[in-house]
């Protein structure tokens, strides 16, 4: 499916904002966005090869051998987006939590009742390679049409090696079936399973001895996760596993800070790509975060879904840390999956500017990811595009996520 045409112009774009030239951490005001008005996309083989006014490249291209992507209304484009912690391969649903947590049970009185994570676990322990499969791509090709070409996918419903191999091996083929980049990580160690809630340190052994060598020799990912907070693993227990996955040269990433703190410090002590929720973070885990090259992912819809605080995005910006900003979708707490809406909503709660917002959810979500050849418009990046349907960038994030692309291209590829 990740098929290209081979040469390709489009436009013209009233605005096109290629997200280069900015840095990688540290707040961002609007006057740092460069913007070129009247502009064209020349693609060759899946790649960007100019931006440049689109008279100008519309004269020196063979239209013979050149496919034309006309814009014949006012159109912005921008990178597509990626959406850098997702958990979108799932099984059942969770609409009895919502209604609990909505008449005011907490999310650990529901999972006291037969509710939470380890209720997904159960339903996705059950499901098939197909069904979960048939779901996942479902979910997969919503996102693309909103305009995310790059989704990162999380085990962490199986909770067994059998059933962490089968999650993270229909991520693997619906990856190939689909359009869309799907980025898979282990997330083993979600929480303690049911068998092991006595003895976490041996389930943690047993996954990073036996389950870790699985998923090289089978190439099913190459980003391990922890789940480090309350009710899931200690730092304490999180250390030694992060130590083995370093040594197998896994990238890491850890679920740190969301209720209590702790995990942001082991993600900056083991170097991890990124730390994820942080809305427990205070000013400590703030600096020290700034201080490092992990990346903070905030995860927005988590907080809605739970009725929480937002990660402190703004004060990670202003200490002079990085900021991505991530669905978290998931069945239970985190079940909307709208990127761009969740990106919009924790921008005017946060008081981001729109250049932070964007840069959240293009490049600097790349980073998170590890992928330096997308979230931007320049010569050799990924031709992922999107075009909305509007005169000025500002005009997406004022309808706070109901304006929607209304064209999509994936390694230079309309798929919408």
């Amino acid at each position: 499916m990740k098929n290209q045409i081979k040469k390709l112009l489009t436009g013209p774009y009233t605005q096109v904002l290629p997200m280069t030239r900015l840095p990688l951490k540290g707040a961002l005001s609007d006057q740092q966005l460069d913007v070129i008005e009247d502009a064209g996309i020349l693609v060759i083989d899946g790649l960007i090869e100019r931006v440049d006014t689109f008279g100008k490249l519309y004269d020196e291209v063979k239209i013979s051998d050149c496919a034309i992507d006309m814009c014949e209304t006012p159109m912005v484009l921008l990178p597509g987006f990626i959406d850098a912690h997702t958990h979108i391969c799932y099984a059942g649903s969770r609409f009895g939590d919502y209604a609990m947590r909505t008449a005011g049970k907490s999310y650990r009185e529901i999972a006291g009742e037969g509710g939470g994570i380890w209720y997904t676990v159960q339903k996705t322990r059950e499901s098939t390679e197909e069904s979960l499969s048939a779901g996942l791509l479902q979910r997969t090709l919503l996102h693309l049409n909103r305009g995310v070409t790059t989704v990162e996918v999380k085990s962490g419903y199986g909770l067994t090696i059998d059933h962490e191999i089968k999650m993270l091996r229909v991520i693997k083929d619906i990856n190939r079936q689909t359009d869309t980049d799907l980025i898979p990580t282990c997330l083993a160690a979600h929480i303690p399973p049911e068998e092991y809630l006595n003895e976490p340190e041996i389930y943690l052994q047993k996954i990073s001895t036996a389950l870790f060598s699985i998923l090289k020799s089978e190439k099913l990912t190459n980003r391990i996760d922890i789940y480090v907070d309350d009710g899931a693993f200690t730092v304490e227990q999180a250390r030694p596993y992060l130590k083995q996955a370093k040594r197998m040269s896994f990238d890491l990433t850890v679920h740190a800070d969301q209720f209590s703190t702790g995990g942001s410090a082991l993600a900056v002590e083991k170097n991890a790509h990124s730390a994820d929720h942080l809305e427990a973070s205070g000013m400590k885990e703030i600096e020290l975060l700034s201080k490092s090259n992990v990346i903070p992912v905030a995860l927005p819809g988590s907080s809605i879904g739970l009725g929480m605080p937002f990660a402190p995005a703004r004060k990670l910006l202003d200490s002079g840390a990085s900021l991505v900003i991530a669905s978290d979708w998931n069945p239970g707490s985190a079940p909307m999956g709208d990127l761009l809406t969740l990106a919009a909503v924790i921008g005017i709660y946060e008081k981001l500017s729109s250049i932070e917002i964007l840069s959240a959810i293009t490049f600097r979500a790349a980073a998170a990811l590890g992928l330096p050849d997308r979230g931007i418009l320049e010569n050799g990046s990924v031709a992922d595009m999107i075009a909305f349907p509007c005169n000025d960038y500002r005009e997406i994030l004022y309808h706070q996520g109901t304006l929607k692309p209304d064209k999509v291209w994936k390694n230079g590829k309309r798929v919408k």
